[in-house]
């Protein structure tokens, strides 16, 4: 079957409407989760061979998350599905109002390759549990990753419930794209992709969810806990190799604590990843030779702190800081997504507020400090999707949180009920009574204006 037949199949078994019930829906997140504990082992070994995690890693990154939104889904998953009583103006009294959550239709998944397991299921649990059909497009970077999913997919799902499209993402997703309406296209990844999968949208009006990037500054203050910091920043930046979209990618650091700071995160890169990261139980590999040697060539870009050290033959680059970086370099005009962490200090804190503006709309946004008012000063400045004050990256691991952009680094959030959410379209509905029908609403509307202007203001 052509992707293209099956879409139009898996469109047929929508509007049969045998997603629209709790039961199925249930069922559906009930298989899936079952699929994730049967094949437990295998994704260890899939995200093992495309990044070098490990299991531990891979748990709390990986499908440990996906564990996670599927049992809150599975907890609140009728309640989510209720109308929704709303309030009803003046004007329709005594007419009743509420919001029917109904599922899109079919949707597409497409998804990156530095977590290629849950930045492409996490989508899917929230467009099952929404009554969607879902056509699944796996990063073809993580190859080990994506034939491990078409397998579980398979093997879990009736195929005009989900589909999995494999191959070249610039070639598959264009030639679905153009020939298939779909209801929602939500996708994850760079800039530029995006940029593109928008336009594809636009021309048939479908709507999007991007989850874009961008380049996440992350402010110390002068009166920040430098030892906690350093522990939190390290492990944010260099956690998958830098490979991760809510990585602080360059540094502001108030020029009074930055020697202090650098000392202490060069003890903990050496605690968590070993004097020799290239060897060390949990430090990662970069993707492929194109983002190697396109992170090699920033290493030029400043005088190296500390790292520096590569091997191409095992894609290794280790956890290196720079300084006496020029804010034109190349290292500072696109995401890095890497191990490398440019250092800028600032003494006021409007020099560090207009180096973040060369780089506006960041996905995520970081400001370690002891002082509530700088705290929320730098919160309501920034203008940014997501973000931590005195910690890195975990917000995204906290389903309660909506995860997304704003501007350049996204359209759109979910996680948790956000998820249910962006695959859902609330029907506005009114129900009117007819036992009570006032003239004023009809015309002759001549003489009305004082009754309109009490009931309608």
């Amino acid at each position: 079957m052509t992707n293209i037949s099956r879409l139009q199949d898996m469109r047929h078994f929508f509007d049969s409407g045998a997603t629209r019930t709790y039961a199925y829906r249930k069922q559906q997140l009930l298989a899936f989760k079952a699929c994730l504990k049967k094949h437990e082992q295998d994704i260890y070994a899939a995200l093992f061979t495309d990044l070098k995690k490990v299991p531990e890693e891979s748990w709390f990154t990986e499908n440990g998350l996906l564990m996670q939104e599927i049992n809150h889904t599975l907890s609140h998953l009728d309640e989510w599905m209720q109308p929704v009583r709303t309030r009803t103006n003046l004007v329709n009294l005594p007419s009743s109002s509420r919001l029917y959550p109904s599922p899109l239709g079919v949707v597409l998944i497409i998804g990156p390759w530095n977590f290629p397991l849950q930045l492409l299921l996490i989508p899917a649990i929230g467009a099952l549990a929404a009554g969607n059909c879902v056509v699944l497009k796996p990063s073809e970077y993580a190859p080990a990753t994506a034939t491990l999913i078409e397998k579980m997919i398979k093997e879990t799902f009736p195929e005009n419930l989900v589909s999995v499209v494999p191959g070249d993402g610039a070639e598959v997703v264009p030639a679905m794209m153009n020939n298939f309406r779909f209801d929602h296209v939500f996708y994850t990844g760079s800039i530029p992709v995006g940029k593109a999968i928008y336009q594809l949208a636009a021309k048939d009006l479908v709507p999007v969810t991007l989850e874009l990037g961008g380049k996440d500054p992350c402010v110390v203050e002068a009166d920040a806990n430098l030892e906690v910091a350093a522990r939190r920043i390290t492990l944010g930046k260099f956690s998958n190799a830098g490979q991760m979209c809510v990585s602080p990618d360059y540094l502001l650091v108030h020029a009074s604590v930055k020697d202090r700071l650098m000392e202490l995160m060069k003890k903990y890169i050496i605690k968590f990843f070993g004097d020799q990261p290239e060897t060390t139980y949990g430090y990662n590999k970069i993707i492929n030779l194109k983002n190697f040697d396109r992170l090699t060539r920033y290493l030029a870009d400043g005088k190296i702190i500390t790292g520096g050290q590569y091997n191409r033959d095992s894609l290794y680059i280790a956890p290196t800081m720079l300084e006496e970086v020029n804010p034109d370099a190349p290292v500072m005009q696109e995401e890095i997504f890497g191990p490398i962490l440019p250092v800028f200090t600032f003494n006021e804190p409007a020099e560090a507020l207009a180096m973040i503006r060369r780089h506006p709309n960041p996905l995520s946004f970081y400001i370690f400090t002891s002082s509530s008012k700088k705290e929320k000063d730098w919160i309501e400045q920034v203008q940014f999707g997501s973000g931590c004050v005195n910690n890195t990256a975990m917000q995204f691991t906290n389903h309660h949180l909506p995860f997304g952009g704003v501007g350049q680094s996204g359209i759109g959030a979910y996680h948790g009920r956000d998820s249910f959410d962006v695959f859902t379209h609330y029907k506005s509905v009114m129900k009117t009574p007819v036992w009570f029908d006032p003239a004023l609403k009809y015309p002759p509307l001549k003489g009305k204006m004082k009754l309109l202007k009490f009931f309608i203001k």
